[in-house]
């Protein structure tokens, strides 16, 4: 493929993300050349850029208007990812917007507007569990039958430290997000109610634990998030069914026994998890965008997340339930 037929991308924000994101493009994913970066912090963006012999962009806004960018990453964050994703959209530019799409409900129902006003398909969110082999396995299985009908889920997502910026709320909008996301993708049933708790009560309310509903209660799903683990990056989930259960298993690990311990390493973050998930997404992504549009999980799937990491934050806040409404 010659230069002139691969897709120029330009990436805003390179923090862990990004900066993992122009990597993979660069070295992992066929058909893509990462011509323009930015960032708020400009070293970063000049040494980011010389790695790859792309060029710095002055700005989110001036990389997403370059006529020589074909199709943007959004990686910077949270409060920006709406606003930019809009942008995109205003200049008809296929975008990889990382989760979560917006900050509330109402910035992503503006995505979701605007891509039906633009009369074609340009959002793809940044759910990457959807490309994870171990996912789409456990959701083949679920989907084909082979433990019955779902009845029970259960899910597990833990990280060795929170980030220095995180919230209460975020615990549910940009962590348990994931899971929000996934338990329809696996099911094929909607959330349809939520009751998240914490055993804190003052300063980063967590570890949480959600209840969910879907499908009006047919199937419950509980959800724990600590980010605080301490001992690495650690996702689960199982399926129960009527016939049988099955499992997510963790990618094969080396078992050491050495100094008077034995055990298997745990991911020491999400880039080391979900490295191949990531390399996946991209290439989806590249190849869609190629073609002028997207792939994987929508503006519509990043709004329906949103709806209901609202009704989970608001459930933390009042100690209820809180239904879900129908998307």
């Amino acid at each position: 493929m010659s230069q002139a037929e691969l897709l120029r991308v330009g990436v805003v924000g390179l923090g862990a993300m990004g900066a993992e994101h122009v990597v993979a493009l660069s070295e992992h994913v066929p058909g893509a050349r990462v011509v323009a970066v930015h960032d708020v912090d400009a070293h970063r963006a000049r040494k980011v850029a010389a790695s790859v012999g792309a060029r710095v962009a002055g700005s989110a806004e001036g990389l997403i208007a370059d006529a020589e960018v074909d199709a943007v990453v959004i990686a910077s964050p949270d409060h920006t990812h709406a606003p930019l994703t809009l942008a995109c959209l205003a200049a008809g530019k296929p975008v990889l917007c990382e989760k979560p799409l917006g900050v509330g409900v109402a910035e992503t129902a503006q995505v979701v507007a605007a891509e039906e006003a633009a009369g074609r398909q340009l959002v793809t969110v940044g759910f990457m569990r959807r490309f994870d082999p171990g996912y789409l396995e456990l959701r083949e299985a679920v989907l084909g039958g082979r433990v019955g009908e779902p009845v029970l889920l259960h899910c597990v997502h833990r990280n060795a430290s929170p980030h220095p910026e995180a919230t209460t709320e975020g615990v549910v909008g940009n962590s348990m997000v994931h899971e929000l996301d996934i338990l329809p993708w696996l099911t094929g049933l909607p959330v349809t109610g939520i009751e998240v708790r914490s055993p804190r009560t003052e300063g980063l309310r967590e570890p949480q634990l959600a209840v969910v509903e879907l499908g009006g209660g047919r199937v419950l799903a509980t959800v724990e998030v600590f980010l605080s683990a301490r001992y690495g990056y650690d996702v689960r989930c199982e399926v129960v069914g009527t016939e049988g259960a099955v499992s997510l298993r963790p990618p094969a690990r080396l078992d050491v026994a050495r100094d008077g311990r034995a055990g298997v390493a745990v991911a020491a973050d999400f880039r080391e998890r979900f490295a191949e998930a990531y390399r996946a997404e991209l290439t989806a992504w590249v190849a869609a965008a190629s073609r002028g549009g997207a792939t994987g999980a929508s503006a519509e799937d990043g709004h329906r997340a949103a709806v209901v990491a609202a009704a989970g934050i608001e459930s933390l806040a009042t100690g209820r339930r809180v239904a879900v409404p129908p998307g």
